[in-house]
Parts: C-alpha cells; structure tokens; sequence
C-alpha cells in the first residue's frame, strides 16, 4: 500500500455496535433529533458489546458511564450515549472498559452494556451517536438499516 494511505485523511465513523442504523431525527429525544447537540445517527443495538465509533482518544467517561466521547485524531468530536434517559441508572448495568485519555482505534471494544437490564427498567437501548462540533458542516449517512459493528456510517 506504500507509505501514504490518503482515505486516512478523512475521519471516518463506523457503527458502535451491530444493530439497525436510522437518521438522529428518528430519536425519541429532541435534544439529539433536533442535532442540539450535533449531526450523527441513532442506532438500535442488538447486543450489548459497544466499540469505539472512530480512531483517537476517549476524551471523557461519564461518571454515570451511558455515555462515552471521543475525539478524531483530526480534532471531531463525537459522543456515544448509550439508551435514552439511562443518565438515572447511575452506572448499573455498564461496564466501561476504557478511560478518559486512552487511544482508541475504531472498533476497538470500549464497553459491555446489560440491554435487558436498561428496558427491565422502562428505558429504550436506542443509542445516538453524535458529532458535536461539526461547526455547520453537512454530513450524510453511508448507511442505514441492518449493520454491524464497525461498518462505515459517516465519512467526515
């Protein structure tokens, strides 16, 4: 492949787990399907097994761990909050398997969600992840429907 790999100057978000990939105006809540908060998608996860969505570093760990973000190596910034109103189950239920500062690489296993403990609970999986300092730029989805974990969503 030589020593220049151009397809890596572009940031890239993959699928955070496999599932059902659906437009951010599908949430159920309007902060993420009014993009408040940012541009990005919704997924409905299959499985609790949750990976990174792209190549750089987890930039913070919510204390309550629904959710994680990240920053690219090239500076987009982008959460992945797991379920809706999941902040009130205070941490039960996940186990995060990275810290704030760790390099991740897209893919890479980041958490291990109990899915049937969160809708045991009266709350949805649907999980958003988002970009939050897309400062206007458009972006489109590559894919929607049926995917797996990993797969190209979003290519910025």
């Amino acid at each position: 492949m030589g020593l220049f790999n151009f397809k890596s100057k572009k940031s890239v978000v993959v699928s955070p787990a496999s599932g059902e990939i659906l437009p951010i105006t599908s949430c159920e809540d309007k902060v993420f399907s009014e993009k408040m908060m940012g541009d990005g998608f919704l997924i409905k996860p299959e499985s609790g097994e949750f990976f990174s969505p792209v190549t750089g570093k987890v930039s913070m760990v919510f204390e309550t761990k629904h959710a994680i973000a990240f920053t690219t190596n090239d500076g987009f910034e982008v959460l992945v909050h797991i379920g809706m109103d999941t902040v009130k189950l205070n941490g039960e239920g996940f186990e995060v398997l990275v810290n704030s500062g760790d390099k991740v690489k897209a893919g890479q296993k980041i958490c291990n969600v109990d899915l049937s403990l969160i809708e045991s609970k009266g709350y949805l999986t649907h999980t958003p992840v988002v970009i939050t300092n897309l400062d206007g730029k458009e972006i489109s989805l590559i894919k929607t429907g049926k995917c797996d974990k990993g797969e190209e969503i979003i290519e910025l």
